[in-house]
């Protein structure tokens, strides 16, 4: 039998629980020295970000990213040193091979890291296979296997964090509008409290 992703499993929930277990054993780990760091691309971010609402041709969508900016701020100062993938989703997780001593193990695939706040690392697993009635859940069972349930405000704001990142890199490549996933994913958060 082949490898396969994550993302294959029948069970979108099961696929999530999977996922979760994954991020939790890597930001159970410090960054080492010398990763770039969430605090650098915040502050990037923060200063590209008026320009990038403004830009935008939506007058609800300039209202939905500058709360997006502004959980952001609340944030900005701890932007936390865990070992994070930085494009954690489905099709990044690969069921682990018996003869490399793997098996029953799922393994992450094609890390982009980066230091910083788990939270951090929660909008690819929202946004990759999206279904907006899943966009809650999906965050709640995420927060739970970080440890996170009691700091939801802090991920909820790093994952409004990177549709903020997300608009930041849009808008410089001339779009004038977010992502329709990333405008819903962003709706859905900043309505849980």
């Amino acid at each position: 039998g082949g490898s396969r992703l994550v993302g294959e499993v029948a069970d979108s929930r099961r696929a999530v629980t999977v996922l979760g277990g994954v991020l939790a054993r890597l930001a159970a780990v410090p960054a080492p020295e010398g990763l770039r760091t969430l605090g650098d691309a915040v502050e990037r971010m923060l200063a590209a970000a008026p320009g990038v609402v403004e830009r935008l041709a939506d007058e609800g969508e300039r209202r939905l990213l500058a709360d997006c900016v502004a959980a952001v701020r609340e944030v900005a100062g701890e932007p936390g040193d865990r070992l994070l993938h930085w494009d954690l989703h489905y099709d990044n997780i690969l069921a682990g091979r018996a003869d490399a001593g793997r098996a029953g193990e799922w393994v992450a695939l094609d890390p982009k890291p980066l230091a910083g706040d788990p939270g951090f690392e929660l909008f690819p697993a929202l946004d990759n296979l999206f279904d907006a009635g899943e966009v809650v859940w999906r965050f709640d069972a995420l927060t739970e296997a970080l440890g996170m349930e009691r700091d939801r405000g802090r991920a909820r704001a790093w994952t409004l964090g990177r549709v903020l990142q997300n608009a930041v890199w849009a808008v410089g490549d001339g779009e004038r509008e977010l992502a329709p996933d990333h405008a819903e994913i962003a709706r859905r958060l900043l309505a849980v409290r």
